[in-house]
């Protein structure tokens, strides 16, 4: 890969890109399950597309369930394919630079779409659970990146996720919300089925799977864990200015990182913004006592058989 970028610069500064701006209000359109998972009716229309995609060996897939830091790793991975360069990494905004492969809304360029225009070696982002991902990554043997991330925190933030990104049915009460997340009744389904799937398939494909908890911790330490997966040197000034460049104060406040760019007719930040809170344990501000015992209850049930473990807390 060297120090290439995986995309090619457009050349383009701060504000709405070109051919980002919706033909109309987006509209909050009951899911479509797909395969038996419930989806976003418009990723549900474009889903031929995504389906018969075709990877290339050379790139990159990042994966996680929605709201476990997606954003974050993908800032961090086009910094060390820019060499650790921020300016190179502002020359679009982060949903131009890694592509979300099944994303699409009317009167927009679908991730199919923008993926097809930016040069190789290509980060791709996706929310799908393993069953659905297009079968020419595993045939690509193409390397991949899954953060997972406590379900607490996921769904505290999901819920407000659900409130500002226009592309989601209406999320109703807190307490409707948080069953059906624990039915996987909500896009891109269930969190468990999710976070087990990807961590089975470790075994037979060339994955990092990275916890939100541990780069919380440590960032640097984790850094260098992505460092080493990509067979890049993990010098130290490059870890520094990437830890620097993506923490959540300076993701936050940086146009081409935070989603600010997008209308708000897909994602209004008015109502909460997209970078909300980034820290572990904001379920307890939401949480009662009798949510938290019957979430733990469906949690013991539901990870019994799995060797994975999450902090809800650190």
């Amino acid at each position: 890969m060297g120090g290439a970028s995986p995309t090619a610069s457009r050349g383009r500064g701060p504000g709405v890109p070109r051919g980002m701006q919706p033909a109309e209000e987006t509209s909050r359109a009951p899911l479509v399950p797909i395969r038996g998972v419930p989806m976003i009716k418009y990723f549900a229309d474009n889903w031929g597309e995504v389906e018969g995609f075709q990877a290339q060996p050379d790139d990159l897939l990042i994966s996680t369930y929605p709201k476990s830091g997606t954003t974050w790793i993908s800032e961090i991975v086009d910094l060390i394919y820019a060499g650790g360069d921020p300016v190179h990494c502002g020359r679009d905004p982060i949903y131009l630079r890694v592509p979300f492969l099944e994303f699409a809304v009317p009167g927009v360029p679908t991730g199919v779409e923008l993926l097809r225009q930016i040069a190789a070696p290509r980060v791709v982002k996706t929310h799908l659970p393993v069953e659905l991902l297009p079968e020419s990554f595993w045939e690509r043997d193409c390397q991949m990146i899954y953060v997972a991330r406590n379900p607490k925190d996921v769904a505290v933030s999901y819920y407000y996720f659900y409130h500002m990104a226009k592309v989601h049915p209406e999320p109703g009460s807190w307490d409707r919300f948080l069953d059906d997340f624990m039915a996987g009744a909500v896009s891109f389904g269930s969190w468990y089925e999710h976070v087990r799937g990807w961590w089975e398939k470790r075994h037979t494909q060339r994955m990092l799977y990275l916890y939100y908890e541990d780069m919380k911790e440590d960032p640097q330490r984790e850094i260098r864990k992505v460092l080493a997966f990509l067979r890049r040197p993990a010098d130290e000034g490059l870890v520094e200015t990437i830890a620097q460049h993506t923490s959540f104060q300076a993701m936050r406040q940086n146009p081409m990182a935070n989603y600010g760019t997008l209308p708000s007719s897909i994602m209004d930040h008015s109502i909460s913004p997209f970078m909300r809170k980034g820290v572990t344990g904001d379920w307890k501000q939401h949480f009662t006592v009798a949510q938290n015992e019957r979430f733990d209850a469906d949690y013991t049930r539901q990870m019994a058989e799995s060797e994975l473990r999450f902090r809800m807390e650190i």
